[in-house]
C-alpha cells in the first residue's frame, strides 16, 4: 500500500505545450470560438494527457474487471453470484453489450477476471480483502493496461458491486446509505431496504478505520474495484487518457482523489448512471459526465458510447479547415 501512495504522490501533469497547440488550432478553425462546446474541451484534454498535438485515437482499449463479493449472501442483488462468471464467459465469447459497443467504436476489448473463485469477505463482518489481496488486485489492474493504447475505457462486472460502490462512496464522502444506495440490478423495495441496511452495517462495523481511502477500499470495496483503481493510476503514469464508465468505476477511482484531488484529471466520466449515488458522487468530484442516457448496465457500456463522442471531437478538430485554408474571413479584433 505504501507503493500505491508513492505513485499517487508522483502524478504526472498535463503537457501545457500540447494543450496550447490544440487551442491554437481550435482558434483557427472555421467556426465561432467555443461553438462546439465540450467537444473543444475534449480535444484539449486529449492533447494534454497524451502529451502531443495532434492527439490520436488509433488504439482505444476497453478493460472490464470482474470480481465476486461475499456480501451478495445478504440478498443485495436480483441475481446470484454465479452470474459474474457466466457473464465473463459471455464477454469472452463476444456476446455482451460491451462487445457490440466496442466493435462499433473500433476499440479492442479485454475482460480480466480477478480471483472469481475467491469472493471477497462479507464486509459487514470482516474487511473485504486483506492488504495482500488489495495490493494483488491493484497490481492486476496496473499490469492489464496496454502500453500502446491511446485512450483507456474502464468498466466492471460483479454481482453485488453496486453495494460495494455505495459503501465505498459513503466511507469516502459521508452521508447516509440512502444517499448512495440504488436498485442496482433491479431489486424490489425489500431488496433495497436490505441493501441500505447492509451498507449501514458495514460502515458501523468498520467505524474509525475508514478515514484512509486505501483502507476504505480494502475494507468495503472489491477486487474489481481495486483493479480499476490500479489501472487508472497506471494510465496516469503512462499518460493515457481514461474514460471511466459509471457508478462502480467512478467510486473505485474516487478513492485516489482523497490522496490527491487532481488524481482523476486525466479521466472523463463516460455517462451519468441511473444509479442515484453516481450523480451525487460526480457532484462531490466536480465532474460532469459526457452522456446522460439512463444507462445502468456497467461493463464499460456507457464509456464505449462516450468514446464515439470523443472520436467526433477529434474528427472535427483534425478534419475542419482553418479560416485561411477555406478562404473565410475570420473574426476581426473589433468584433
Amino acid at each position: 500500500m505504501e507503493n500505491i501512495r508513492d505513485r499517487i504522490a508522483r502524478l504526472p501533469r498535463p503537457d501545457a505545450a500540447a494543450v496550447d497547440a490544440a487551442a491554437a488550432r481550435q482558434a483557427e478553425l472555421t467556426k465561432p470560438a467555443g461553438s462546439l462546446g465540450r467537444l473543444e474541451d475534449i480535444v484539449l484534454w486529449l492533447a494534454g494527457w497524451q502529451g502531443k498535438h495532434p492527439p490520436t485515437l488509433a488504439r482505444p482499449h476497453v478493460l472490464v474487471f470482474a470480481g465476486n463479493h461475499g456480501v451478495t449472501a445478504r440478498g443485495v442483488s436480483a441475481f446470484p453470484a454465479d452470474v459474474t462468471a457466466q457473464m465473463v464467459a459471455n464477454f469472452e465469447a463476444g456476446g455482451a453489450a460491451i462487445n457490440a459497443l466496442s466493435r462499433n467504436a473500433g476499440a479492442s476489448f479485454a475482460v480480466v477476471p480477478v480471483s472469481l473463485d475467491t469472493p471477497t469477505a462479507d464486509f459487514t463482518q470482516a474487511p473485504a480483502m486483506t492488504e495482500a489481496e488489495l495490493a494483488a488486485a491493484f497490481e492486476i489492474g496496473a499490469r492489464s493496461v496496454p502500453e500502446t493504447c491511446d485512450i483507456l475505457l474502464l468498466g466492471e462486472m460483479g454481482i453485488g458491486n453496486t453495494t460495494a460502490a455505495a459503501a465505498l462512496a459513503r466511507a469516502l464522502f459521508g452521508g447516509t446509505a440512502a444517499d448512495w444506495v440504488g436498485t442496482g440490478t433491479g431489486i424490489d423495495d425489500a431488496g433495497l431496504a436490505r441493501k441500505q441496511a447492509t451498507v449501514d452495517a458495514a460502515i458501523a462495523y468498520h467505524a474509525g478505520a475508514l478515514t484512509d481511502p486505501l483502507e476504505a477500499l480494502r475494507r468495503v470495496g472489491g477486487r474489481e474495484l481495486a483493479a480499476i483503481a490500479g489501472a487508472c493510476l497506471q494510465a496516469r503514469h503512462r499518460r493515457i487518457p481514461v474514460l471511466l464508465d459509471g457508478y462502480v468505476s467512478t467510486a473505485a477511482a474516487a478513492a485516489l482523489t482523497v490522496l490527491d484531488p487532481s488524481a482523476l484529471d486525466h479521466c472523463q466520466i463516460g455517462h451519468a448512471s441511473a444509479e442515484p449515488g453516481h450523480r451525487r458522487l460526480l457532484d462531490r468530484l466536480g465532474k460532469r459526465a459526457l452522456l446522460d442516457l439512463d444507462m445502468r448496465l456497467g461493463e464499460a457500456s456507457g464509456a464505449a458510447v462516450a468514446l464515439c463522442v470523443v472520436q467526433a471531437a477529434l474528427a472535427a478538430h483534425l478534419g475542419m479547415a482553418t479560416f485561411t485554408e477555406a478562404g473565410v474571413a475570420g473574426k476581426s479584433a473589433g468584433d
